[in-house]
């Protein structure tokens, strides 16, 4: 199955899922259910992040969008996070101000079962899905699945929840309100992540110094290259794009050196870091660049 193939099956479920756990959480005034469909609406949304990454992202620069439509995604993910923000605000609020209304625990039989039955699609995604990325080794597909994997979790803390309500009757109702506030609080965390990434995206913010220390391992292990400088990395769309300029033998033709920054572009794409890509400008190396220690222990220019 391909990455769009996937993803477009985890679309299908998690609208299956959360048309079915928020029916019957409505239903039943089960906001345990409520909120664990809400999860799976989340679902629906790296889902969705994903696929447009896929479809979109993907295409080419034109002339109104020289560095291509990655940010597309960011956009979106960003507003959709502050949605479920509020979204997950709501249900916390209604368990906390409705928990002295519900008295009786009609219809929680039926809410334990669909939160109970939800865990195997959500695992077979999961399974599916980390599959398929990590054949491409694309990385969004990867993060996709470990979310359903998360989706799987709350499901069993609601069917754990609700079947507390269902064995030991109405004196143990106060544990549906209890579980939406523990799940809308996963709900509130993965909203919160989307914000932070996506506003992490729109600033330019670098990634983790370990992801910079690799990259730049990257480029001093390169051979030919004397030492480096004016290395920017930024996140687009979940990926990395960054420009850095390298320093060559002053006395190699302008062939080889563009061979060396060919060199450094490719190592950088292939290693691991999930760049997107790179800009590599040549320089001359001063005489004292060239008697400079390697890169990492001190010899970035």
């Amino acid at each position: 199955m391909t990455p769009v193939g996937v993803t477009s099956l985890g679309i299908v479920v998690n609208i299956a899922l959360g048309v079915v756990k928020i029916g019957v959480g409505v239903a039943t005034a089960s906001q345990a259910l409520l909120a664990d469909g809400l999860h799976s609406v989340s679902d629906l949304v790296t889902d969705a992040a994903v696929l447009v990454g896929l479809r979109v992202s993907g295409k080419p620069p034109d002339a109104d969008h020289h560095f291509g439509h990655r940010r597309v995604t960011t956009i979106v993910t960003m507003f959709v996070g502050a949605a479920l923000l509020v979204t997950a605000g709501w249900i916390i609020y209604r368990a906390v101000a409705a928990h002295s209304e519900i008295h009786a625990t009609d219809g929680m039989g039926l809410a334990f079962l669909v939160a109970l039955v939800s865990v195997a699609p959500k695992e077979y995604l999961f399974r599916i899905t980390v599959s398929v990325g990590r054949k491409t080794g694309d990385s969004s597909v990867l993060a996709n699945a470990w979310h359903h994997r998360t989706d799987a979790f709350t499901s069993v803390a609601a069917a754990v929840g609700l079947g507390g309500i269902v064995l030991g009757g109405p004196r143990f109702a106060f544990l549906d309100h209890l579980t939406a506030v523990v799940l809308s609080s996963f709900l509130v965390v993965t909203s919160l992540r989307f914000l932070r990434d996506s506003v992490n995206e729109l600033i330019d913010r670098a990634p983790m110094q370990a992801t910079i220390e690799c990259i730049e391992r990257t480029i001093s292990e390169t051979s030919g290259v004397v030492g480096f400088h004016a290395l920017r990395i930024r996140g687009a769309g979940g990926m990395l794009t960054l420009d850095v300029h390298v320093l060559v033998d002053p006395e190699l033709s302008v062939v080889e050196g563009h061979d060396i920054a060919t060199a450094v572009r490719g190592r950088i794409l292939a290693c691991g870091c999930d760049v997107l890509d790179a800009v590599v400008h040549v320089e001359p190396a001063r005489q004292e660049d060239e008697q400079a220690p390697p890169a990492d222990a001190g010899g970035r220019q």
